[in-house]
């Protein structure tokens, strides 16, 4: 393979990130996704609640919790760039995941399934990054602290998720997935 195919070809979370940690501008482009993907998860998941979750006092409750988590995660991711020297913005960019998923979004079921899919592929890089002794100091203790409360997300939308809504939301989050360049 030629060099510009190894960097599309599909790669494994700790070869993502032993590829992103050492490259200054990858860091500082993936800190800036990750700003704008917590930020803007918080407004999914209020979205979703809101359009979905009506006659649930408890996924109401368990949607809301997780909104506020992400909005906390906004928060220390935006720490990292202020101390990096870079005010924390939503930098506006084409989604390579979401379209897909979200498409297939037809009530509370398979909205949590999307979440529960997206989820679980993020806490296969967050796992790496906490534990990577290497990875810049306050970087891995942000994602250590984020690490068990993603876990928790992962949880709670499956629990609202059904089998046959995880199976129907296969597919985009495997289609979305490949698009970001992550090894299934």
């Amino acid at each position: 393979m030629e060099h510009d195919e190894l960097e599309r070809a599909p790669v494994t979370p700790a070869r993502w990130w032993a590829r992103t940690k050492r490259d200054p501008a990858r860091l500082m482009a993936w800190l800036f996704d990750q700003y704008r993907g917590e930020a803007t998860a918080a407004e999914r998941i209020e979205a979703l609640r809101d359009q979905h979750a009506g006659g649930s006092p408890r996924a109401r409750r368990v949607l809301t919790i997780i909104a506020e988590q992400e909005r906390t995660h906004a928060r220390w991711v935006g720490e990292l760039l202020r101390a990096r020297g870079h005010a924390p913005t939503v930098r506006e960019k084409p989604t390579r995941y979401w379209d897909g998923p979200l498409a297939a979004i037809r009530d509370l079921e398979t909205g949590c399934a999307v979440g529960a899919h997206a989820e679980r592929m993020r806490l296969e890089r967050i796992e790496v990054i906490a534990g990577d002794p290497e990875a810049p100091a306050d970087i891995r203790e942000v994602f250590a602290r984020i690490l068990p409360q993603e876990r928790f997300h992962e949880r709670a939308f499956r629990s609202l998720a059904s089998a046959r809504a995880l199976e129907a939301t296969r597919t985009q989050h495997e289609l979305g997935r490949a698009a970001l360049g992550l090894a299934p």
